[in-house]
């Protein structure tokens, strides 16, 4: 199967190669599948299929907007223990449609599971009955467009004819280039760990470019493991480690609709049995997962729409967890500094600015900034070696660390973003066009 070069136009994937993708292989329990439902009117893959033929313990943590699209309504409201099929669209959202969008989740997912209960059937010595509730949904792209059901509905023969029992690199690109909207590459994570004796891997693919703002944990992801871990545990290890990765992103301070981060644990690497995310046994695998969802919370920042520059926001010393990153998001999200770093000026200036506004107590004496290795403020004052020069220069690097150091407690937390540059107003001026 070979990747489907349509889903990469205008993209800096083409100058991308192959090699520097991670390896991601087969993982045992899950197919994959991707096809074009011509959702843009062209002959790009923009629906992917994720199969598990004998299910999958499953956690997912979802948008904190007050107005929910459709899927993420028909994902809450599925009671199971045992998840068969994720299936993910892109170009529609499936938000603000109402009744019509809902009942779309039901059609299909009652299409779906009718489906994939005939391949259990002919695939499987002891097939099961998949049932719709068996069936969950990610949707992506413009919101308060009728949901396109009949154009999935047509394609899901196709998709699951062309399920394949065993992936490889081109098969994971290829899935995780069906679910991109404004992005510019396909995103794909891996790590690999051991509980007790038993290896195990984490797979992980993500989307977001764009509407990039945490409330829990922005953009699309979804994380693979043969690991066989319960739906509890789970739970408790997604919701921790989304906190440092996900929660710590941002691109332009909006919050979709639709967010979701999702685990699949397939069981097959037949670990020792988990009693609860206290077992030391999960100590690696709880390390390791949360080094596949900063990669990914990383690379969702890096091809945020139009970004010249990758940040990070350090602020050190506050004085709670929740002060450092009321700060570091005052600084990420704010224009005027994200348009400064874009124009390569050290206005210094308009870090203190954001500072003041995120409402924490700031003892001027004690507040010290950083441009990478360059003081530029030291104890509430100017540094009176600052070099404006040397500041302007660094400001020309791909990558700026921000470090501040609030000096009036122990907590830290790190915020990582981009900088807005004319390309991103082209964007999303162009969004629908």
């Amino acid at each position: 199967m070979g990747i489907n070069l349509s889903n990469f136009l205008a993209s800096k994937f083409q100058s991308r190669k192959m090699g520097q993708f991670q390896d991601l292989d087969h993982l045992d329990g899950l197919s994959i599948s991707s096809v074009s439902a011509n959702l843009y009117n062209s002959n790009r893959d923009d629906l992917a299929m994720f199969y598990f033929r004998d299910g999958a313990n499953f956690a997912s943590v979802y948008t904190q907007s007050k107005i929910l699209s459709e899927n993420i309504k028909w994902n809450l409201n599925q009671k199971t223990q045992k998840i068969y099929s994720l299936l993910i669209n892109t170009r529609n959202a499936n938000s603000f449609t109402g009744e019509q969008g809902y009942r779309s989740m039901q059609h299909l997912a009652d299409f779906v599971s009718k489906y994939l209960t005939e391949k259990q059937k002919e695939d499987e010595d002891d097939p099961k009955i998949i049932k719709s509730k068996n069936i969950i949904f990610g949707c992506t792209g413009t919101i308060g467009e009728k949901f396109p059901e009949e154009k999935i509905k047509s394609k899901i023969p196709d998709l699951i004819k062309n399920i394949k029992y065993t992936q490889n690199k081109y098969i994971w690109i290829k899935a995780a280039s069906a679910i991109m909207t404004t992005d510019t590459e396909p995103k794909i994570a891996m790590e690999e760990c051991k509980i007790g004796n038993t290896l195990v891997k984490i797979y992980g693919i993500a989307k977001g470019s764009g509407m990039i703002q945490p409330n829990m944990a922005t953009t699309l992801g979804y994380i693979f493991t043969d690991a066989d871990i319960s739906n509890d545990v789970l739970k408790k290890l997604l919701k921790k480690n989304v906190e440092n990765t996900f929660n710590a992103i941002s691109c332009d301070g909006d919050t979709s609709t639709n967010d979701m981060i999702s685990i699949f644990s397939t069981g097959k690497a037949r670990n020792s049995l988990i009693k609860s995310i206290a077992d030391k046994k999960i100590k690696s695998f709880d390390e390791s997962l949360n080094k596949v969802l900063l990669n990914l919370a990383k690379r969702v920042v890096a091809d945020g729409e139009g970004a010249s520059k990758f940040i990070t926001i350090n602020v050190l010393n506050a004085k709670t967890e929740n002060d450092a990153k009321k700060i570091g998001f005052s600084i990420a999200n704010s224009p005027l500094v994200k348009t400064a770093i874009a124009g390569e000026d050290p206005n210094w200036g308009r870090i203190i600015m954001a500072i003041g506004k995120s409402s924490v107590e700031i003892n001027l004496s004690k507040l010290s900034i950083k441009f990478g290795d360059l003081i530029i403020v030291n104890k509430g004052k100017i540094y009176n070696q600052y070099n404006e020069t040397e500041a302007a220069n660094y400001m020309k690097s791909s990558a700026i660390n921000i470090s501040v150091d609030v000096g009036n407690g122990k907590k830290n937390f790190t915020v990582y973003t981009m900088d807005f540059t004319k390309e991103y107003i082209n964007i999303n001026a162009d969004y629908r066009s």
